[in-house]
């Protein structure tokens, strides 16, 4: 598939079959991660893998949003050292949308639940939920699940809808692209 084909047709999908996903292509997924870029390349990031059904359900309460993760035979959480690099956030966030876009070329669906600075419930973060669940050191920031599986649902294709020109700019703020 040409990549600007996967970039539309790549939805975040919610359901998922109840189907494992081969190990073969969860390899293939934290390989994709590996090949993103970072920022003078520190790698800070480490990808924990859940496949236990149990897991599943209990990060699908980390917040709100996350239910979607009941469903799914897969979830990646996506954490990072934030003591070896200040810009793991975005480091980790070109990882996780490596394995999105990964995901859909190897024939599976991904959604993005967001982790950091987001709550479990109105005294825990849902950082601190998904840290305990799993173990997770403290110098170890968490900042994403990617739910991935074989999609229970079809969503059609983005349209040119999604192209907004007015929100580019030539030269300076204000001044049209097109």
């Amino acid at each position: 598939m040409e990549f600007f084909e996967v970039l539309r047709k790549r939805r975040s999908v919610r359901r998922f079959q109840n189907k494992p996903v081969p190990k073969k292509l969860v390899e293939k997924l934290i390989e994709a991660a590996f090949l993103s870029p970072s920022s003078f390349n520190k790698r800070p990031w480490h990808f924990i893998v859940v496949d236990d059904r149990e897991k599943l359900l209990a990060l699908s309460k980390a917040k709100l949003g996350a239910s979607g993760l009941a469903t799914a035979p897969l979830a990646i959480v996506v954490t990072a050292d934030e003591s070896r690099s200040d810009v793991w956030v975005e480091d980790s966030s070109i990882a996780a949308e490596h394995i999105q876009l990964a995901a859909f070329d190897l024939g599976l669906s991904s959604f993005w639940v967001q982790i950091r600075n987001r709550m479990h419930d109105d005294k825990k973060t849902a950082e601190q939920y998904v840290r305990e669940l799993l173990g997770i050191p403290e110098n170890y920031r968490v900042l994403c699940i990617i739910g991935v599986g074989y999609p229970a649902e079809k969503k059609p294709p983005h349209g040119d809808e999604v192209f907004e020109w007015e929100k580019v700019s030539l030269n300076r703020f204000g001044e049209p692209w097109k």
